[in-house]
């Protein structure tokens, strides 16, 4: 499903891939019938954090919306619907906008009557160990989160969309909270070791301490920052996901933190 607004190079790429493109917004209930007929499975994961459209808000996107989606899917009868959601061990405490948004869309479509799956990844590579968050291996800095001590399982993106097709043929995974992890829980300190040894050079570290994360998401005062700020504190207090039974259930393999190091390091040097 795209939008009026989308990209129309990756609209390109995904009629080459032979999508078939259906026109919709998640802030137009009528427009998500029309797409959710005839349809098997809904697998959803649009969130407001990067857009650049006013209108998209985690109030009118990654609550109503996804609600009216769950809503549309019901209604059309869908047979499976899958939410990309996050970490169960994020958000606990409450005040993160966005984490607040997804345990509500989970509870809406428990409650929904539809055969569900809902996905819990834990942090994505191609965000969290990139530049945009502080993981700049290019230039060999890194921003730490706390004490840097803490095991996160991070996971490609890549490896959830892998993940998810699997789940649509695996009865395991009917009506399902499932976390998802990366293949081991490393810390960010460690991370930062398999960077350099990859790299063969040192990285100059900014530790921020948990005590200045916290100041930063008392003082937020918009969802956006409020979310980040919760997000980065989360991190510091790490999110270690056990993935034995369910790599062996959906017999899955997530790349590792040094395979990913690995490729982001060789994208710098080139062919």
């Amino acid at each position: 499903m795209i939008r009026k607004t989308s990209d129309p190079a990756k609209k390109e790429i995904l009629k080459q891939l032979g999508a078939e493109l259906v026109e919709g917004d998640l802030q137009d209930r009528t427009s998500l019938d029309r797409a959710c007929e005839g349809v098997t499975a809904v697998i959803t994961t649009p969130t407001a954090i990067s857009s650049r459209q006013e209108e998209d808000t985690f109030q009118t996107v990654d609550l109503q919306g996804q609600m009216h989606l769950v809503d549309s899917a019901r209604s059309a009868s869908v047979k499976h619907f899958v939410f990309i959601s996050v970490s169960g061990n994020l958000g606990k405490e409450g005040g993160n906008p966005l984490i607040d948004a997804k345990r509500s869309v989970e509870q809406h479509l428990r409650q929904g009557g539809l055969t569900y799956t809902i996905v819990r990844s834990s942090f994505f590579m191609e965000i969290w160990l990139s530049p945009h968050l502080g993981f700049d291996f290019q230039n060999a800095k890194a921003t730490i989160y706390g004490s840097g001590k803490n095991g996160i399982s991070y996971i490609s993106f890549y490896d959830v969309a892998q993940f998810v097709a699997k789940v649509l043929s695996n009865p395991v995974s009917r009506n399902a909270v499932i976390e998802l992890g990366g293949a081991e829980a490393v810390t960010p300190i460690e991370v930062v070791r398999i960077f350099e040894d990859i790299a063969g050079r040192s990285f100059e570290l900014q530790f921020i301490p948990e005590e200045a994360l916290q100041a930063r998401k008392a003082a937020a005062d918009n969802p956006i920052e409020q979310t980040f700020a919760g997000l980065t504190l989360a991190a510091s207090h790490g999110d270690s996901i056990y993935m034995d039974d369910t790599s062996k259930k959906f017999s899955f393999r997530s790349k590792s933190v040094r395979e990913y190091a690995k490729s982001a390091c060789n994208s710098l040097v080139g062919p």
